[in-house]
């Protein structure tokens, strides 16, 4: 199994937020679409959307307007997993 952790930092300014996880990879478990959907904060969605491709992903949502909270894409990484980017 290999395990990959993002923490939160629980000593973090009060202006700053996040929430902490992992991602697994595990044998016998397929990777892709099916699973939680987990959106990471950016400067600019389109940037790191970009980012995916030039490092062997794909782009599912070129940067689209969600309103008053901002915008989001949605990418491919190179297992198939679809993860969200948000930025205002």
């Amino acid at each position: 199994m290999e395990m990959w952790s993002f923490p939160a930092d629980k000593d973090a300014a009060k202006t700053t937020y996040g929430a902490c996880g992992m991602l697994v990879k595990m044998e016998g478990v397929p990777s892709g679409c099916g699973g939680t959907l987990v959106y990471f904060a950016c400067e600019d969605c389109a940037v790191e959307a970009a980012r995916a491709t030039e490092n062997g992903g794909s782009i599912f949502k070129e940067k689209m307007s969600i309103g008053e909270h901002g915008f989001i894409s949605l990418v491919y990484d190179t297992e198939g997993n679809m993860i969200g980017l948000h930025s205002m």
